[in-house]
């Protein structure tokens, strides 16, 4: 799997927002995570005309989740960057079964980004090595 410097960014801005538990604006986020200040705007208003984030002009203003960060999973912020991506491609021949790897591959992806969520990346359940998400009560 390939991502994006721009979905990068937008995990990035979005555990942030998640970390800071109120609003932030666009300066501070691109400061503290090394976004380019433009790339940063443009990903914020994205995230916001998905839904994933509110945003308030003003100096009380900033942007903030939409949700609690439990409910927004790694899944939801790369869907809005990278789009949805398209069902395997018809392997021809001796090929054909690529097919079905391909898309058991893509399964398996999306189940895990689904199942992994802001909180998790806040409360370091992701484990370093392996990518597994720990159980509440300790190692994996």
């Amino acid at each position: 799997m390939r991502i994006s410097a721009r979905t990068q960014y937008a995990l990035r801005a979005m555990v942030a927002l998640a970390a800071a538990g109120g609003p932030l604006n666009a300066e501070r986020i691109a400061a503290e995570q090394d976004i380019p200040r433009r790339f940063c705007d443009n990903i914020l208003l994205h995230l916001r005309r998905a839904g994933l984030i509110h945003s308030q002009r003003g100096p009380d203003g900033g942007y903030w989740l939409a949700q609690p960060p439990e409910k927004i999973s790694l899944a939801d912020v790369i869907r809005v960057t990278e789009g949805i991506e398209p069902a395997a491609t018809h392997f021809p021949g001796a090929a054909a079964p690529l097919a079905e790897i391909w898309a058991r591959l893509h399964d398996h992806e999306h189940t895990l980004l689904s199942e992994i969520t802001l909180a998790d990346i806040l409360s370091d359940e992701v484990s370093s090595a392996g990518g597994e998400i720990s159980s509440a009560g300790g190692e994996n």
